[in-house]
């Protein structure tokens, strides 16, 4: 990667160094997700210790994405100023700090307060990459990368269930916390040590000298508008579910022990570990057949209306076998965030992706929070615990349906684009 860099170019990576670097940025990307999801595992210890009812649960979790999200637009414009490697290893600094102040905390204000500094630290771990992807790897390349990111970072939630059930006796949360610490220090080295420089190209002759444009071109943008309302409420509610809710149903509705229901998470996200490996598959073959993302989610995602409408029917009985199915049918909608980078020019890669992770986090924090008040606004109506739960996912999924009808609206008007 020597030489001048004309005007507008691209910097592709060679294979070897483009292994390294997704590795890299896998790592980081892994433990991200290991500390998102974690609080699904943590929810019984925390819950008994901090006697915390649904809401607070919600709000904890919610915290984490309440962070990410304030921080998605100056990150995008930092991205495209600065480049991927500067950013992310700013940012990991912050989420040493976070994990170490929540395994130090003694409240639950300092939980909630740890949780969001964290969320804001690992808020560049998929943003970064990505960014860079959009410049060193072609446009059918990328989307494997972005699945494959998304792969690892199932990995992470794996990783979050089972293995953390097995740490907790021998080092408790806090050490747990005060271990993700350390290991975020040790992927802020790989990243240092093999991630390439950015380099901005140099101003063509004539030219003013450069700005960075601001959002006002990125929410302008129709493909951007016609995936807000899946983003938001499917690819929020999506990992909403994944992150928190699927644990508490299956202990409290499908009546599972706490160990079962690791079991279940862990089995949950063996499920979207795989799909999203097989969409890193798929994904150039698709491209090459001229097969959109958009056409993808609009014949695919109504197979996860089909899970959640089962799942609320069946109550008691819907144990993790249909929570996975749910939220393998919901991967569909992951299509959506790589899509949106394409369809923007490279130089605003870091600010449309950062946009568009800002209204999938605020979603993730919004779904969150907004099915534990369900489930406490029904307790206060008399209803029992299976009920409140049914009517709460109940409520998700009218809201994922509308936003999937505003969606198709959107794509059936505009059936075509051209890639960025």
């Amino acid at each position: 990667m020597s030489g001048a860099v004309a005007p507008g170019a691209i910097d592709r990576l060679s294979p070897r160094t483009a292994v390294a670097v997704f590795l890299s940025f896998a790592l980081a990307y892994f433990l991200s997700a290991l500390i998102r999801a974690v609080t699904a595992t943590l929810s019984p210890v925390l819950s008994a210790e901090l006697s915390l009812q649904a809401r607070d649960l919600g709000l904890l979790a919610g915290g984490y994405f309440f962070g990410f999200a304030l921080t998605q637009l100056p990150l995008g414009a930092w991205l495209d100023r600065f480049g991927p490697r500067r950013v992310i290893l700013a940012f990991l600094g912050v989420a040493v700090l976070g994990c170490a102040a929540f395994a130090s905390a003694t409240s639950f204000a300092g939980l909630l307060a740890a949780r969001a500094l964290t969320g804001m630290g690992v808020s560049a771990c998929l943003m970064a990459p990505l960014t860079g992807y959009r410049r060193w790897l072609s446009p059918a390349t990328q989307m494997r990368a972005n699945s494959w990111m998304l792969m690892t970072g199932s990995l992470g939630m794996v990783a979050s269930t089972l293995p953390v059930q097995w740490l907790m006796p021998m080092i408790g949360w806090r050490g747990l916390f005060w271990l993700l610490a350390a290991l975020v220090l040790l992927s802020m080295l790989g990243l240092f040590l093999l991630v390439p420089h950015w380099r901005m190209p140099p101003p063509s002759p004539g030219a003013r000298p450069a700005q960075t444009p601001g959002y006002g071109v990125i929410w302008r943008h129709p493909y951007f508008r016609q995936m807000l309302p899946i983003g938001f409420v499917n690819y929020g509610g999506m990992v909403a579910v994944q992150t928190l809710w699927a644990g508490p149903w299956m202990v409290q509705v499908a009546g599972y022990t706490a160990a079962q229901a690791a079991r279940g998470l862990f089995a949950i996200n063996l499920c979207m570990l795989l799909g999203f490996w097989l969409w890193g598959l798929l994904n150039p073959r698709l491209a090459q057949r001229g097969i959109r993302a958009e056409r993808l989610i609009a014949w695919g995602l109504p197979l996860s209306f089909v899970a959640l409408a089962a799942i609320v029917a069946m109550g008691p009985g819907a144990g993790w076998p249909l929570w996975a199915a749910f939220c393998v049918s919901s991967t569909f909608v992951s299509l959506s965030q790589p899509a949106v980078a394409l369809a923007l020019p490279a130089a605003a890669a870091g600010r449309a992706l950062s946009a568009y992770n800002l209204v999938i986090f605020a979603g993730v924090f919004a779904v969150q929070w907004a099915i534990g008040g369900l489930i406490d606004v029904f307790a206060l109506l008399g209803w029992d615990t299976v009920a409140r739960f049914r009517g709460a996912v109940a409520v998700f999924g009218l809201c994922g349906v509308t936003a999937y009808g505003l969606f198709l609206r959107a794509h059936l008007r505009q059936p075509a684009r051209a890639a960025g």
